[in-house]
């Protein structure tokens, strides 16, 4: 069975970029009466699972490894990351505490220090074996990161004062920041949340000055500045907030900010990059996904801490049945909210060994790459507009001086071909198309078909809008005219 299985994955990889469509055409409830209305009381075979998989679900799978799915951001996938799922799901291990799993404990460890290093991160976010005071952790995704960085700055904020002030504490962060920062603050009890403005005029990154102004409103109310979340690759437009000047602004606050880089911290890898993460060295946490541009398998967040101490006040509980006579210091448990965690780390280890660092840094480069042809193509049309600069693998873009419903039917005419797959969202206000590269599998031809399969769906949509392509041509000629000659305009 186990052999049949690799046969089937490996058989579904070589696939993908002959697949028909990327999306499924299927509505919901599709699966309702497909299957049986209750379990079987008796065993199957595994030939018939297998056939139901292949007959009644892969119709219903959205294929996020096609080198035509654009949507989103990606969600890597490598047979070295897999193996390691294999392995580890054999294995079986809940290593919430060192007693319970001391090789996941202590690979997660070293995995953690192997990315700072990779990654340029400062040293107070090594583990350093467990010695403190700072470290990393692996958490299921970054919206369980920002509600452990949030209850940790919640604790920190209220060592020594009176309960009630919980009601005064303040979070802030960008109206651009993912919703996770919002749904944190939800779930810690944040009564006041800021979501400062930001605009095209900064490419859609806060501003300290908006900050600062913000927090200094805040204290002379009487209110506690508690959190501060900073991103560096925004999902809408991978907009990079000013970390270092934000930090600053905030510094004297005694908030905790934290940095959400769940996609583009991947990037940090690269050199040419590195600049987009300058001033980590003066916040108290940081977060990317491996999973989504790292080749790692989902689920896999990493987290890192300067001082775990805030952290650990807020999370740590130890039962006497989990206290060990070796101690509790190297307990992951107290770094995230469940008990129960995988040995993520394996599949860390196994990815970073047989493929290299080289090899990371050129993938992540060929998507930069791919992402920078097709800006170039957008760029180069007079019918369109980059609606933001082009950043790490996503192009936003949109249709030049058309209603928004124009080019929501460009968006609903390329889905519904199924050869690909993009998402759209609002800049400003603005209709605007997302075009994100990252799966593994795609190459320069997969997104010239894509810009073709634009190019193509553009004309349909503006001649049934009862728009000219001549006329909007003119206009994007005139629009780009004034940008040259003013210094103003979307950068590729």
């Amino acid at each position: 069975m186990g052999h049949a299985m690799v046969d089937m994955i490996a058989d579904y990889y070589e696939s993908l970029p002959s697949l028909p469509r990327v999306s499924p055409d299927v509505q919901p409830g599709f699966l309702r009466g497909a299957l049986p209305p209750n379990a079987p009381e008796q065993p199957e075979s595994f030939e018939a699972v297998m056939a139901d998989v292949r007959d009644k679900l892969m119709p219903g799978v959205v294929h996020w490894q096609s080198p035509s799915f654009f949507a989103y951001f990606p969600s890597n996938y490598s047979f070295p990351a897999a193996l390691a799922d294999m392995w580890s799901s054999v294995l079986g291990m809940v290593g919430f505490s060192w007693a319970a799993g001391p090789v996941a404990t202590e690979l997660e460890m070293a995995m953690m220090d192997w990315l700072a290093d990779l990654c340029g991160l400062p040293p107070a976010f090594k583990c350093n074996g467990g010695a403190g005071p700072g470290g990393g952790v692996i958490q299921g995704t970054t919206s369980e990161a920002v509600v452990v960085a949030l209850l940790a700055a919640r604790a920190r904020a209220l060592a020594g004062r009176p309960v009630a002030d919980r009601l005064k504490l303040v979070a802030y962060s960008s109206d651009q920041a993912h919703s996770c920062f919002k749904k944190a603050c939800m779930i810690a009890g944040m009564d006041h949340v800021r979501l400062l403005p930001a605009s095209a005029e900064h490419d859609w990154a806060l501003q300290p000055e908006a900050l600062k102004a913000a927090i200094e409103a805040d204290v002379a109310a009487g209110l506690i500045p508690c959190f501060v979340m900073a991103s560096v690759g925004t999902t809408s437009s991978c907009a990079v907030d000013p970390v270092a000047q934000l930090a600053a602004a905030a510094a004297g606050s005694g908030a905790w900010f934290h940095v959400d880089a769940a996609y583009a911290g991947s990037a940090a890898l690269l050199p040419e990059h590195r600049h987009h993460f300058a001033g980590l060295g003066a916040v108290d946490s940081y977060s990317f996904n491996p999973h989504k541009w790292l080749l790692t398998n989902f689920d896999c967040c990493c987290m890192w801490v300067a001082d775990s101490g805030p952290l650990k006040e807020a999370l740590s509980l130890t039962p006497v049945f989990l206290r060990a006579a070796a101690g509790n210091s190297l307990d992951y448990k107290d770094w995230q909210i469940p008990l129960g965690r995988k040995f993520r780390s394996l599949k860390l280890y196994f990815l970073l060994r047989m493929y290299g660092a080289e090899k990371l840094r050129s993938y992540l480069r060929h998507h930069i790459a791919l992402a920078g042809a097709f800006a170039q193509q957008v760029a180069a049309d007079p019918r369109f507009e980059l609606a933001a600069p082009q950043r790490f693998g996503l192009v936003c873009f949109r249709l030049r001086g058309v209603p928004r419903e124009v080019n929501a039917a460009l968006l609903a005419a390329l889905n519904a071909s199924g050869r690909l797959f993009l998402i759209h969202t609002e800049l400003g206000g603005a209709y605007t198309l997302r075009l994100a590269v990252g799966a593994a599998t795609s190459q320069l031809e997969h997104v010239q078909a894509a810009w073709a399969a634009v190019s193509a769906a553009a004309d349909q949509v503006l001649a049934e809008h009862g728009v000219a392509a001549a006329a909007a041509a003119a206009a994007g000629k005139e629009v780009a005219a004034a940008g040259a000659g003013s210094g103003a305009g979307a950068r590729s």
